[in-house]
């Protein structure tokens, strides 16, 4: 009798704990910090800070959420984050000073782009193994997977060109230039453009079926980071020398707002529905939220110290189910938090009664 009421108790505990996992996060690598800022973005407020490695940078979210992936340029790893209780679950080795991240539409592998050794290493996410690493062009910093997941694009700063890598068997398909020392990379939703920011003051649009730059749009000084929303409609552009976001239409590539916010911006990362963009804001050590129906900024949230953020980090994170308690198969209906409090104190007080009645 006294297994099976600690039993339940345990299981309605255990509620809470699955229950409170749940939502939109922002996870921010803070350079010299050595940690990142996890910001629920529901109330734009820092719910957790994570230790990584030596001198984060890059990020990049895993389709289904369960996992953040976090390059530290000076250790030359990657830190692996499990977003249910905020853990490092491991530690891989890659490159020298690797920066941009980007995870496959499937989750099984990620690209890491080691901007010392000119290359991009392939994390399996099975067992967190580096299986291959792949040579691309001068100082890679940007990685982008396609949607399909067959094409990995990487931005060769020094080259002024973009690599796209063939996943099949990590072949470089094709090298093509773009408007200036690349950036950050983004390809769009549908998979048929790739955004390229370029340090001279430009984004480079290509369209993906031939590797053309069909366009080339100015925005603001030293655009850094790059990011699409999810309906294709708008990308948004850190500017980090003029400390604003350039927002460009699609449909005629043309910037149709700038947005100020903090100083030297760097990662932009579009929220999953669409109404927010997250602007990580280097030099004054905070992030920046806008409202995209007006362009306006709503919310600024304190993070630690440089927080670079390059890539895309927001996650949705949706709430595990709760284990089946044994010998009943049946499901266990959802609470809200005042029944699962009342159900703890009556769990609570039938233990006591129990406890009582054995030693009266």
């Amino acid at each position: 009798m006294k297994r099976l009421i600690l039993s339940v108790i345990g299981f309605t505990l255990s509620i809470f704990a699955f229950s409170s996992n749940a939502g939109v996060f922002a996870y921010i690598p803070n350079s010299t910090s050595n940690n990142v800022s996890v910001i629920d973005t529901s109330n734009n407020t820092v719910t957790a800070t994570v230790g990584v490695g030596i001198l984060p940078v890059g990020v990049s979210v895993s389709p289904d959420g369960t996992k953040v992936y976090v390059s530290n340029s000076s250790d030359g790893t990657v830190s692996v984050i499990r977003t249910s209780d905020n853990t490092v679950t491991a530690t891989v080795g890659v490159g020298i000073l690797p920066e941009g991240v980007s995870v496959s539409p499937d989750g099984r592998k990620v690209y890491v782009a080691n901007t010392a050794d000119n290359t991009v290493s392939v994390i399996r996410t099975s067992d967190n193994t580096v299986t291959e690493t792949v040579s691309v062009g001068n100082i890679p910093q940007g990685v982008s997977v396609s949607p399909d997941g067959r094409k990995v694009y990487v931005a060769n700063t020094a080259d002024n060109t973009v690599s796209v890598i063939r996943t099949s068997d990590n072949t470089v398909t094709a090298t093509f230039g773009v408007g200036g020392p690349p950036v950050g990379i983004s390809v769009s939703p549908d998979g048929t453009k790739v955004y390229v920011a370029n340090n001279n003051n430009t984004v480079s649009i290509i369209r993906a079926s031939d590797n053309t730059v069909t366009a080339t749009v100015g925005v603001g000084n030293f655009p850094t980071g790059v990011s699409v929303s999810p309906d294709g409609t708008k990308v948004y552009v850190s500017n980090s020398s003029s400390n604003n976001v350039s927002v460009i239409r699609t449909s005629d590539n043309t910037v149709t707002a700038t947005v100020g916010v903090g100083n030297f911006p760097t990662g932009v990362s579009v929220s999953p529905d669409g109404t927010k963009v997250y602007v990580s804001n280097s030099s004054s050590n905070n992030v920046s939220v806008i409202r995209t129906s007006d362009n306006t900024v709503t919310a600024t949230v304190g993070v630690g110290t440089t927080p670079y953020a390059f890539g895309n980090f927001i996650a949705t994170i949706s709430s595990p189910l709760p284990p089946t308690p044994s010998p009943s198969p049946e499901p266990i209906p959802t609470l809200s938090e005042w029944a699962q409090f009342i159900m703890i104190l009556m769990m609570i007080g039938t233990v006591g009664w129990y406890t009582r009645r054995m030693y009266r």
